[in-house]
């Protein structure tokens, strides 16, 4: 490539469409590059619907995501109980199908279209939410069956990115994302309501409500989402496409910022309420609050890493996300007091990891190929949701046999200067 695919094009090309799979991905913002003298910014239209699209969009996911949270709040709840011992591997479950499954759901999507695909994926997320509402709880095999069933709920994530994709031109997809990307806070709702609504009315009644707004959702997906004017469902089998996508450098590249970025913030999502149950004290509707703050600064900082993208390249967004959050993980390795210090380490690492989450797909929204965003959507987030679901396990370990979280802290201090040294190096090339 002779451009930068993150560099704001003058004029608008999309770069999707002369994608070298073979290419290593250029993050550096083009040098000496400047627009004419006296030129006037390319107005960007775009099509009717796009922003109806995109809302629908986001609130799709941003339902799915609640369903996919709904056992991790509930995890010391669930040992206080006795039903299990230990919630690491309970609360893991969902994020590892969750993740898995992006990857074939991806592909689908780029063959059947968003419409289709969330309509299906909501209303198969109902079966595990009512199977655990109902009679799930109760044993240690209901919680796990449950919980990998309700993995479904994750895989929506991969259905929204080609969905809002094909509404959105090249230079508007990283802001677009952004938006997009930001109902991950549907975890902040399960993290805000699980355990109160758990008290106020058994331990059914948030599978229950969640239920009834997936069922709401798919209704609303099914008669109200369009299809993007110039959508062409994509032709083949959908394995041959997963398979393409994996041949594309942006694909491998996106997938090891991504696992970082998003896997970071679900390993906290899901296992910050046990770590500030057991390292500070907090009672579990206590840290459950405090962990939907966290989830809250993550969600409003990902479109900001998607519009800042669009601006000034991903190569720099992804930086400062980075060394963000390795000063975070320094800080918390420490143990230092819950307020202020602990809270406002926990804050930086939310606020780096939802900008560097929204930086990544804007590099993916701009650099693949457009037939192929769904597939290439499918790895990149199915990595995503593998690096959520090692962490609590380490996590688990570390304090079971160390009898502190430090050491796994000190190791995602390493992963962020890694992940820093790979995006200089990627854009050095």
């Amino acid at each position: 490539m002779t451009s930068s695919p993150l560099a704001p094009p003058a004029p608008p090309v999309d770069p999707a469409l002369a994608v070298d799979p073979s290419a290593s991905v250029d993050l550096a913002p083009q040098v000496g590059a400047a627009p004419t003298a006296g030129a006037a910014p390319t107005a960007v239209t775009l099509p009717a619907g796009a922003v109806r699209a995109l809302v629908l969009a986001t609130l799709g996911f941003g339902v799915s995501s609640w369903a996919w949270a709904l056992l991790s709040p509930l995890g010391p709840v669930l040992v206080e109980r006795g039903t299990i011992t230990d919630a690491s591997l309970v609360v893991a479950v969902p994020v590892l199908v969750g993740a898995l499954g992006r990857v074939p759901i991806g592909a689908l999507t780029d063959r059947l279209g968003g419409r289709v695909m969330f309509t299906a994926v909501s209303l198969a997320a109902v079966v595990p939410v009512l199977l655990l509402g109902l009679v799930g709880q109760d044993s240690l095999a209901g919680l796990l069956l449950g919980g990998l069933l309700l993995g479904i709920a994750g895989t929506a994530f991969a259905i929204g990115i080609p969905y809002v994709n094909s509404w959105f031109p090249p230079s508007r997809r990283g802001m677009a994302t952004g938006i997009y990307g930001a109902s991950m806070g549907g975890t902040a709702i399960a993290a805000f309501t699980t355990v109160p609504l758990v008290r106020a009315g058994g331990e059914a009644a948030p599978f229950l409500v969640a239920a009834t707004a997936l069922v709401a959702f798919a209704v609303v997906a099914a008669t109200s989402m369009r299809t993007a004017p110039t959508w062409r469902p994509a032709v083949g089998d959908p394995v041959r496409a997963t398979a393409a996508a994996l041949r594309l450098a942006v694909t491998w590249q996106a997938s090891a910022l991504y696992a970082l970025s998003f896997g970071g913030y679900v390993a906290f999502s899901v296992f910050l309420p046990t770590l500030l149950v057991r390292w500070y004290g907090l009672e579990p509707g206590e840290a459950a609050l405090c962990t939907a703050g966290f989830v809250v600064m993550a969600v409003l900082l990902r479109p900001l890493g998607g519009v800042l993208s669009d601006r000034f390249t991903a190569a720099r967004t992804l930086l400062v996300s980075y060394a963000a959050l390795t000063v975070a993980a320094a800080v918390l390795a420490l143990h230092p007091p819950l307020a202020p210090t602990g809270t406002l380490a926990l804050l930086l690492a939310a606020g780096a990891l939802g900008l560097g989450a929204g930086a990544v797909f804007a590099l993916v929204a701009r650099v693949a190929p457009a037939g192929e965003i769904g597939a290439v959507t499918g790895v990149v987030g199915a990595a995503g949701g593998l690096g959520g679901f090692v962490p609590p396990l380490l996590m688990a370990a570390t304090m079971q046999g160390l009898g502190s979280y430090a050491p796994a802290l000190a190791l995602l201090l390493l992963a962020a200067v890694g992940a820093m040294v790979l995006t200089v190096r990627m854009s050095r090339r």
